[in-house]
């Protein structure tokens, strides 16, 4: 994918800057500063040019209303400290005060505008609003791939009217998922988790084209044993699904391996160290859930693994947040670590349980690249055009 980069945008000029601080707040201040610290290269490369940046920015769903209690105010200072360096704030996106306090920036200053979601244009992605924030600089860059699959005026409509560049995590998001799926080493593994097929139908038809084998955990994986005649007990399962699992199973034949469990862990319960055993497929009780792939499963998982170049994750095996149901996602997780880190492994991952299982795992550093962009990540997996992204294109 060709689009423009930072090492291409002038020197000297405003820039004006889409990053995801849709953060965390704690009694008016923010809790979790991971989404800040994502943006601290960009904005360092383009101090280093000399630029003035300005910040554009949503926080949670004012819808169109200005809504005190959503001002992105308190993240000025949270950025301040990260960045030692003053950040200033002002209290619009658009206007003649913004363009003052712009204006009033030393070269490399920072600010960071009010809420893009307070006025109704954003999420319309209004011609008008995106011309009225343009005006308050020279260039754009979208450093928010969290945010590309939403055509708002911030994310989309800016790319249209200012010449339009990656930000340096937006970067690093299209270079690793190019890396995955776009133009990736094969032979290249897929894992899909999570519990319903439904949510993941897109996904799973688009991946049976671009992979070379698929590994299929979590519920999904209980409508697909069902679809196969597997008696599944108590477990969670789309049994109405099971015409669509079977369409997939034969769709993938003679191009992309499939791979389902071939054991399990079983329980009566889903509690914390509940007592459950692993069985394989023909012994699984009336009364009992499947809650984990087995030890035979996660073993072949690993010889895939060894036998790729190329892995994209989005899902986690089992019930993770409830041990002992957390074995097979955090040994799969740990062997996808130990073969990137050797350099025999491309391992992207992606989606909140995703990474919350890397890091539950304490894999997650260690992976070639974990998005945390959810939303934007799915629908590029499922192979889907993010308006954010395509305007970035040359």
């Amino acid at each position: 994918m060709s689009f423009r980069r930072i090492e291409d945008a002038p020197s000297n000029k405003t820039a004006l800057v889409r990053v995801d601080f849709n953060v965390p707040m704690a009694d008016g201040a923010v809790s979790d500063d991971t989404r800040l610290r994502a943006a601290l290269p960009t904005i360092e490369a383009l101090r280093a040019k000399g630029c003035k940046i300005a910040l554009l920015a949503h926080f949670d769903r004012p819808k169109g209303k200005r809504v005190p209690e959503m001002s992105l105010a308190p993240v000025a200072p949270a950025l301040a400290k990260l960045l030692d360096a003053p950040v200033a704030f002002a209290d619009d996106c658009v206007g003649d005060a913004a363009k003052a306090a712009i204006e009033a920036l030393p070269a490399g200053g920072v600010i960071l505008l009010e809420n893009t979601r307070f006025h109704a244009g954003e999420e319309k992605n209004d011609p008008e609003l995106a011309g009225e924030i343009a005006a308050l600089g020279d260039f754009y860059v979208n450093d928010a791939f969290s945010a590309a699959h939403r055509a708002h005026a911030s994310t989309e409509g800016l790319a249209h009217v200012l010449t339009a560049y990656a930000g340096k995590q937006m970067e690093r998001e299209l270079d690793a998922l190019n890396s995955a799926l776009g133009d990736p080493k094969r032979p290249v593994l897929g894992i899909v988790g999570g519990a319903k097929v439904s949510t993941k139908l897109d996904l799973l038809q688009n991946l049976i084209d671009k992979l070379d084998r698929l590994a299929i955990g979590g519920g999904m994986a209980n409508t697909f044993l069902y679809a196969q005649g597997v008696e599944i007990g108590g477990s969670l399962a789309e049994k109405d699904m099971a015409d669509t699992a079977r369409a997939i199973l034969a769709a993938a034949k003679g191009k992309c391996e499939i791979l389902l469990p071939v054991d399990v862990v079983v329980a009566k319960e889903v509690k914390p160290h509940a007592e459950a055993r692993m069985t394989g497929l023909n012994d699984i009780g009336a009364d009992e859930k499947i809650l984990d792939a087995g030890e035979e499963t996660v073993r072949k998982l690993r010889d895939a693994m060894k036998r790729s170049r190329t892995l994209i994750w989005n899902g986690p095996l089992g019930v993770f947040e409830t041990p002992p149901f957390d074995q097979a996602t955090v040994i799969a997780a740990q062997e996808a670590a130990e073969l990137a880190k050797a350099g025999k492994l491309i391992a992207v991952a992606g989606g909140g349980d995703t990474v919350a299982a890397l890091n539950h795992a304490g894999v997650a550093d260690d992976m070639t690249f974990v998005s945390t962009a959810g939303g934007a990540f799915l629908e590029w997996m499922e192979g889907k055009a993010l308006p954010g992204v395509e305007a970035l294109k040359r």
